[in-house]
């Protein structure tokens, strides 16, 4: 073990002593990028059921390492085909990762549609109103707010509306017993552009006072970056989901201040 360590020992030291300034560069470029790529996985996957599967395969490379080291042949060998069981599952069992991670990649500032100061005002408008008349007569409703992310496959599992966003078509399409009243109303441009839409649900943990529309809409802000109303249907409490994060029990003025901030818009 000695004669091992002077050997990567005297091995580095002749690698660093051929090396110019401009290696010692890119070599600091190279170990801040991979740091900075593992820093961003690790952030993305913190909290999610994924993290439990990134430490059982980190368990997994500590262990091989330790065969490659003490030369155990058949840990080796087992571990070397589990390894490649490991690859093929990954995409797999990652998919809704894996997808996240790449629709946020693919956000482009230089393509971003911009809603006008009077659009913005107009749908916060609208749906405080909505809100404020809902909540009063503890009426249940989903409405999402589409911003950079495409919402075509969910629109389209509704019935098309395209129409002008108004107070009265959101009350009428959230009436009781109304056939569109269970599914979600996605806003699109400014325009409402279907209703009785489905969503999918959040797999992460939730409270025993979360039903179906907050999962709905907690699921939707994990794969998208769009924003949800919820509407409890049980407490006319207020939530407002984004990022897959739910505030819950706001009012009407928190509303109006995180929708202007999520529009990016000032007052």
């Amino acid at each position: 073990m000695i004669n091992l360590t002077g050997s990567i020992i005297s091995g580095l030291k002749a690698y660093f002593s051929n090396l110019s300034w401009i290696d010692y560069f890119l070599t600091f470029l190279d170990i801040v990028l991979v740091a900075a790529i593992v820093y961003l996985v690790l952030v993305f996957i913190k909290g999610t059921r994924a993290s439990r599967i990134i430490y059982g395969i980190v368990l997994l490379a500590l262990i091989f390492v330790l065969g490659r080291v003490l030369d155990l042949k058949t840990l080796n060998w087992s571990l070397k085909h589990i390894a490649t069981l490991i690859i093929v599952a990954i995409p797999v069992v990652f998919q809704p990762e894996l997808r996240r991670a790449l629709e946020k990649l693919g956000r482009s500032r230089f393509f971003k549609e911009v809603l006008t100061r009077k659009q913005v005002g107009k749908i916060i408008n609208e749906i405080i109103k909505t809100a404020r008349i809902l909540q009063k007569n503890k009426v249940g409703a989903l409405i999402v707010i589409k911003r950079q992310t495409g919402l075509d496959d969910f629109i389209e599992s509704g019935t098309t509306i395209d129409a002008e966003l108004s107070n009265e078509l959101l009350l009428n399409l959230f009436f009781p017993n109304s056939p569109l009243h269970d599914g979600a109303v996605i806003i699109k441009e400014g325009r409402v552009a279907a209703a009785g839409c489905m969503l999918p649900l959040s797999q992460g943990e939730y409270s025993y006072t979360h039903g179906t529309r907050h999962r709905a809409a907690l699921g939707i802000t994990e794969e998208t970056d769009a924003i949800a109303i919820v509407i409890s249907e049980e407490r006319g409490a207020i939530s407002l989901s984004h990022n897959g994060k739910l505030l819950e029990n706001i009012n009407e003025e928190d509303l109006e201040k995180k929708l202007l901030e999520l529009l990016k818009e000032t007052p």
